[in-house]
């Protein structure tokens, strides 16, 4: 068989559990072959484990690769023949991208000249000449998964392997990330494995789905809590990333047990109001509220029960999570700081927050022990840990499947049975639908999205 195919794939973690056994998938050469599956069931270790780039603390212990026929053996057989062959785009590509490095040389790296790179990053909606010059930091979420991307398209590699392409993306560049994808589709040399938990865009591109663990299934709903006294509120903002304007005049408020969701494009500022909002990311004017008292704009500046009041969980965990912490000890710690509780009750406290999020037994683990979907719920509980009045979620469940997702949102609305206010940044129609009121972000300010499309018609 010309292309990829993997047969009995098992690995085990350090206490010799397995972490996925006897997995096989065949590719074909033009093919583009899906993994998907819950969260947690193995999807990213699999791709590790047929690239032989597995963290220390997992080892394969069964399973065979071969390439267009020939087998290739772990070690440094299978290092040659991944940095030969094969471009990678992992599942937090921000961290991925070297922050000294330029957009222009991240992207070169892989391209054949300069004008395949340019017409790569343009390809897939990124204007080329504005972003040429930004470093990683002066990106948006959306922008960093595109142009790792880029990077990894721009050299046409024979094997492209994607760790959640999708996330944090909306739909217009969704659909540039199809396009670019289904261009590999029947080429007759190249293979590409993805993973995924968005169904649709798994339906649209990919030829085969190979599917770990068990699916679920969930139902939208929408609670019927009825919104009370106001909680937090922004007035007058104005928002620039890198000397570029993203918001001008940004007022919204939360009032106790609202669930408020925030739509726009990539790029266009909705982590850097979370960001602002947290105090984060420093506003070029505005003012911010907490039940009716001025709340600091800096993060230094508040006091403990402010810090307390308003948490805010990133749209990339790995970055906010202490790679030499234990995932316990970090949810612990954020009760015994801005709580005061006694570390014993705090590490209780600890294990009942991983088990509302889904992750019961996951206390004594690193966060690289963790898929992207578990760092995800472990970031959510650090921030419950604090008992906050304000939740500003940045697209929490982007790296869940549907079920763990809605999952998720049933805690949360549980928790706004009890008061607390969430404003929530995504790109998941389904998720928004859940939402009190649902905003749009524009230069201009935020809208509810009744008004915006309103406009949009008449536009037309």
């Amino acid at each position: 068989m010309s292309g990829l195919e993997i047969d009995g794939m098992t690995v085990l973690d350090r206490r010799g559990r397995a972490v996925i056994s006897n997995v096989s998938l065949r590719a074909a050469a033009g093919e583009v072959v899906a993994v998907t599956g819950p969260s947690g069931s193995g999807k990213s270790t699999f791709l590790r484990a047929l690239l032989d780039a597995l963290p220390p603390q997992l080892r394969r212990v069964g399973g065979t690769v071969r390439w267009a026929g020939e087998t290739i053996p772990p070690g440094r057989p299978a290092r040659r023949w991944r940095h030969r062959t094969a471009r990678i785009v992992g599942q937090d590509p921000a961290a991925a991208l070297n922050p000294l490095q330029r957009v222009h040389s991240l992207v070169a790296e892989g391209a054949p000249d300069m004008q395949v790179a340019r017409r790569t990053l343009d390809d897939l909606g990124l204007d080329s000449a504005e972003l040429w010059r930004r470093r990683p930091r002066q990106l948006s979420g959306g922008q960093a998964q595109r142009v790792a991307l880029a990077r990894a398209l721009a050299g046409d590699p024979a094997l492209l392997v994607l760790d959640e392409p999708t996330t944090g993306l909306d739909p217009e560049a969704l659909e540039l990330v199809v396009r670019a994808i289904s261009k590999r589709r029947g080429d007759g040399r190249s293979v590409t494995l993805l993973v995924s938990h968005d169904r649709d865009f798994v339906a649209t591109v990919s030829d085969r789905v190979v599917l770990l663990g068990h699916a679920r299934t969930a139902i939208p709903k929408r609670t019927n809590l009825k919104p009370a006294a106001p909680v937090f509120s922004a007035s007058g903002l104005a928002i620039s990333q890198g000397g570029t304007p993203l918001l001008q005049d940004g007022s919204v408020e939360l009032r106790e047990h609202e669930l408020v969701a925030v739509l726009g494009p990539s790029g266009c500022g909705k982590s850097s109001m979370l960001r602002t909002f947290a105090g984060l990311h420093e506003a070029n004017a505005g003012e911010l509220r907490w039940r009716g008292g001025s709340l600091p704009v800096k993060v230094e500046h508040r006091t403990h029960p402010q810090l307390r009041a308003v948490q805010f969980v990133a749209q990339d965990p790995a970055s906010t999570l202490n790679p030499a912490h234990r995932v316990g000890n970090a949810i612990a710690r954020t009760a015994q700081v801005l709580l005061g509780v006694p570390p014993a009750a705090a590490r209780e406290r600890a294990g009942e927050l991983l088990r509302m999020v889904g992750l019961d037994g996951a206390a004594k683990r690193l966060p690289r022990e963790l898929s992207g979907g578990q760092r995800q719920r472990v970031s959510l509980a650090r921030a419950l840990a604090a008992e906050p009045d304000v939740l500003l979620a940045d697209e929490i469940t982007s790296a869940l499947d549907e079920a763990t997702a809605h999952d998720v949102l049933d805690l949360l609305d549980r928790l706004r049975s009890g008061g607390l206010a969430v404003l929530l940044v995504t790109h998941d129609r389904t998720i928004a639908d859940r939402a009190d009121r649902t905003l749009r972000l524009h230069q201009r300010g935020l809208l509810p999205e009744s008004t915006d499309r309103s406009e949009e018609s008449r536009a037309r």
